[in-house]
């Protein structure tokens, strides 16, 4: 495993994408690529990355960058609580599918708003967009957007601690999780789905922030199974190799090794995290660093992802080499996982 020192907290790139809208989806190598716009997605992982940064270091340097993504996912909210998931530069909607994960991503961000040293507008404002959105968690399909959500009920809950029903809503949620992996997994596939595809530690990591707040047995075991699960299929002698996207990894084929990106090593950073703070065990701690290193030069193309000269995070690695656009994706979720590192020392 690389002894690599860890970058400093570099926010440069993060403020050159974003303008009075919010933050551009995509880049022609470092410069915003306009014409494609915005996503809820983004700028709610750009609102965690500003408000984990806020929290950590009592800094209000990027105060204003959390009024304009919170502003953002106001504008983007519907009369029924779901949300638009893509706007043109030019301000208007682009029609798409409804995204659960996006409405499960934005309860997210507003649960950590709620749960920080923000302003009290900003927290006011997070948790009405939150408490319009949330039933319709209760609708989902998608075992990601359920666990986002879990994980912003969890920040919730530490917000108003005394609200009981934030409590029930995590055992709901949890419940519907656990009955997904019960019915998918069996001894040689530990798992919530036939397949794995993206950002999928994240799973594990809401289990083990339920055995935290709700301390069932359960949850802890189905967590444990999951990540070493993950831990199996993507670690080999220390270097961790992310399921690629081209073709993903179905249950009884042949795994995808590219394209890598970056929001895998991020993911699998946080529950990591989650599971040294559920656990103590000191192993978590070691995963998680061998996650972040993938970032800085230890995987499998030996090249570093995140430039800690210029503070950009590349798309992702190809057989090629670097996918050289430095998209919102790759650059928020670095930054997060650096953050969630800066918890743990």
């Amino acid at each position: 495993m690389f002894k690599i020192k860890l970058p400093k907290i570099d926010f440069r790139h993060l403020k050159a994408l974003t303008d009075e809208t919010g933050i551009v989806h995509h880049t022609a190598f470092s410069i915003p690529e306009r014409r494609e716009g915005y996503t809820t997605d983004d700028n709610a992982r750009a609102l965690i990355a500003c408000v984990k940064y806020t929290e950590m270091f009592n800094d209000s340097g990027v105060d204003k960058l959390i009024g304009i993504y919170l502003s953002f996912l106001l504008y983007m909210q519907k009369n029924d609580g779901r949300f638009h998931n893509m706007l043109s530069y030019e301000r208007k909607f682009i029609e798409e599918e409804e995204s659960e994960d996006s409405i499960g991503r934005t309860l997210m961000a507003c649960g950590y708003t709620m749960n920080s040293n923000v302003n009290d507008d900003y927290k006011t404002l997070a948790k009405q967009i939150f408490d319009e959105a949330l039933p319709w968690a209760f609708k989902f399909t998608s075992p990601r957007a359920k666990a986002f959500t879990i994980l912003g009920l969890d920040q919730y809950y530490r917000a108003f601690p005394k609200d009981q029903n934030i409590k029930r809503n995590m055992k709901t949620l949890g419940h519907r999780l656990k009955e997904q992996y019960h019915n998918i997994s069996i001894k040689e596939w530990k798992w919530f789905e036939p397949y794995l595809t993206y950002e999928n530690a994240v799973l594990p990591q809401a289990m083990f922030t339920l055995f935290d707040v709700l301390r069932d047995d359960t949850d802890l075991s189905i967590a444990e199974e999951s990540f070493n699960f993950l831990v199996e299929v993507q670690i080999k002698n220390g270097t961790f190799h992310p399921i690629g996207n081209r073709g993903w990894y179905k249950r009884g084929g042949e795994r995808a090794f590219y394209d890598q990106q970056p929001i895998e090593a991020a993911s699998m950073v946080e529950s990591a995290v989650e599971g040294f703070t559920a656990t103590d065990e000191e192993r978590y701690r070691k995963i998680a660093k061998i996650a972040f290193d993938w970032y800085l030069g230890n995987n499998s193309q030996g090249t570093a992802v995140y430039n800690t000269e210029t503070g950009v995070c590349y798309d992702g690695l190809t057989p090629e080499g670097l996918n050289r656009n430095q998209g919102a994706e790759s650059i928020i979720t670095y930054l997060i996982a650096r953050l969630t590192l800066e918890k743990i020392g």
